[in-house]
């Protein structure tokens, strides 16, 4: 073949995947809107029985007696989230500095491949070591109550997404120019001021997105939250009593609710309210993602 017929060739090509690729984009926002559609259709009809009033500001949750406030579902949702933001954040920034600057070649390239296996273990599995190591701890040893509560579920969670936080946070620190550290040191700098003042200040907004995506996985997480949390549908007094989740709540009620009544359209909502905020971290990301690019 000629040159001329293998240049044509290699433009088809690139049409089609250009083509592939658009495709591709478009079907998945035709299905995301297809799940908000649907969840905000359902979702939406709890408000023909149930206020939003009562749904978002009330604590009551008890579907013999029809009702359904979600407020602490909702309030346990962003404090387990949170508590494991605090636990695994400053943990996996350190472990993306240690791996990034301060550990040799040959141990990075062990911790690298160790990282995006600890990835794969399955939720359920972080889930029963917390119900019979964690909480056994918190309540034998330590007397905190009956170990059941955020401070487990923030706990797991924080080691949950550990690798999330490492990974991102280690290509943001290593994509930073070297002739950054490299003018911090000229001026006198140490290594700890390089990368306290330096790195971290300019490796900020890829940092902040390891954090954010973090958290979305945390307030999305489902089975390790129901196996520790304690699924009582009561506000949590402190971080050692039982209380529950939006996800942990859907997966003990949905098996009890009747399709298109109150009790399961409230379910729907609470779908919908967790997906909204999903959705909302994630505008949140490439709001970060554009502010690091005008950098």
């Amino acid at each position: 073949m000629t040159e001329a017929p293998i240049k044509d060739l290699r433009l088809v090509y690139d049409r089609y995947i250009r083509y592939l690729f658009l495709a591709s984009a478009i079907l998945m926002s035709v299905i995301v809107l297809s799940i908000l559609f649907f969840m905000g259709q359902q979702g939406l009809q709890t408000f023909r029985e149930v206020s939003p009033a009562e749904f978002f500001l009330s604590t009551k949750w008890d579907p013999l007696d029809e009702k359904f406030g979600a407020a602490s579902f909702i309030v346990g949702s962003v404090y387990a989230a949170f508590l494991a933001v605090l636990f695994g954040g400053p943990l996996g920034l350190a472990g993306a500095l240690f791996m990034a600057k301060v550990a040799p070649k040959r141990v990075r390239d062990l911790m690298r491949p160790a990282n995006d296996l600890y990835v794969a273990i399955p939720s359920v599995v972080y889930g029963y070591l917390g119900l019979t190591v964690l909480v056994p701890f918190l309540r034998d040893e330590l007397k905190l109550g009956m170990g059941f509560g955020l401070f487990a579920a923030g706990l797991i969670l924080g080691i949950m997404i550990l690798p999330t936080v490492i990974s991102i946070s280690e290509d943001a620190l290593r994509s930073v120019p070297p002739s950054l550290e490299e003018a911090s040191v000229a001026l006198g700098a140490t290594r700890w001021q390089t990368i306290w003042h330096v790195l971290i200040p300019t490796a900020l907004p890829g940092i902040l997105t390891a954090v954010i995506l973090g958290l979305a996985r945390a307030i999305g997480e489902t089975m390790a939250v129901q196996m520790v949390i304690g699924n009582t549908p009561l506000l949590a007094k402190s971080l050692f009593s039982p209380t529950a989740t939006l996800t942990s709540e859907i997966v003990v009620e949905m098996g009890n609710a009747p399709f298109n009544s109150a009790y399961g359209n409230s379910l729907f909502l609470m779908a919908l309210v967790l997906l909204v905020i999903s959705l909302l971290l994630i505008v949140a990301i490439r709001g970060l993602i554009r502010k690091g690019e005008t950098i």
